[in-house]
């Protein structure tokens, strides 16, 4: 089956169209390892949405989203299966996403009840500064030496800017992304929906191997916010640590243009690529 049979090329509306649990990916849900498979953002993203559409009513707050990314989530017909445990301050959600019967990804989400707080004013403040410069500051977007050009999550549903670094030469770098369309179709993108959306692309952002000659693909993608995103821009700090045993480890801290607003890391599967 080819990318094309499940996802035209012309699908430019939406990442998703969706109807109850069944949740169809266009072309723009692509990753640039192999593009019959999703970009981790794609499937994160969209499973931020199904947690929090989980919750009892408004007023809740995603604080924490674990993605097990179990196989390459497919460009093809998707399926989710949930399960809440809710309190009068947490709601937990588990959630499955099968590609017909095969379980692609786990998500274990945390939703918090928001409640108004006076805090004292000489709290200690552990946050780092603000990511500088803003978005409206910066000209160049992310692009990866030896990755594919096409219609794809990270290059066309997500717009890039680079705030410090550069993304051609390996090592840490900070960026902000913002998606450039709805992710699901007909559904108002949420500050979460963003953030774990962005969230994955740090180990492109920071990459320490050459993409032509090796694969750095995560297997999660943990995501912890303790405050929702302002604005459609999130910032992203990132650095990898890349070990000869094939395991590498991405930690990004998190910021909208106010300041930080969370954490996210990921695990590494480093392999070398195939001789052609």
């Amino acid at each position: 089956m080819t990318p094309t049979d499940t996802a035209p090329e012309d699908s430019r509306t939406a990442v998703y169209t969706g109807a109850g649990d069944a949740w169809q990916p266009s072309a723009l849900s692509r990753g640039p390892w192999d593009p019959r498979a999703q970009h981790g953002g794609a499937p994160c993203g969209l499973l931020a949405h199904v947690a929090e559409r989980a919750a009892p009513g408004p007023g809740w707050q995603l604080a924490r989203l674990t993605v097990e990314l179990v196989r390459p989530v497919p460009v093809a017909p998707l399926v989710t299966r949930t399960q809440v445990q809710a309190s009068r301050a947490t709601v937990r959600v588990g959630i499955e996403l099968l590609a017909g019967e095969v379980c692609v990804a786990r998500a274990h989400a945390l939703l918090l009840a928001r409640q108004p707080l006076a805090l004292p004013a000489d709290l200690p403040d552990a946050s780092s500064p603000p990511l500088r410069p803003l978005p409206r500051d910066c000209r160049d977007s992310v692009r990866i030496p030896g990755m594919p050009d096409g219609i794809s999550f990270h290059q066309t549903a997500l717009e890039s800017r680079m705030a410090q670094g550069d993304a051609s030469r390996p090592g840490p770098a900070a960026a902000w992304f913002r998606l450039a369309l709805p992710l699901v179709q007909d559904v108002p993108t949420s500050p979460a929906m963003r953030a774990a959306a962005a969230a994955d692309c740090g180990n492109g952002l920071s990459w320490v191997l050459p993409a032509d000659r090796f694969l750095f693909t995560n297997a999660n993608m943990s995501l912890n916010l303790f405050r929702a995103p302002e604005g459609e821009w999130v910032g992203l700090r990132s650095a990898t640590e890349a070990h000869g045993e094939g395991v590498g480890l991405v930690v990004s801290d998190l910021y909208d243009e106010r300041g930080p607003i969370g954490l996210a890391t990921q695990t590494l599967v480093l392999r070398e690529r195939a001789a052609t």
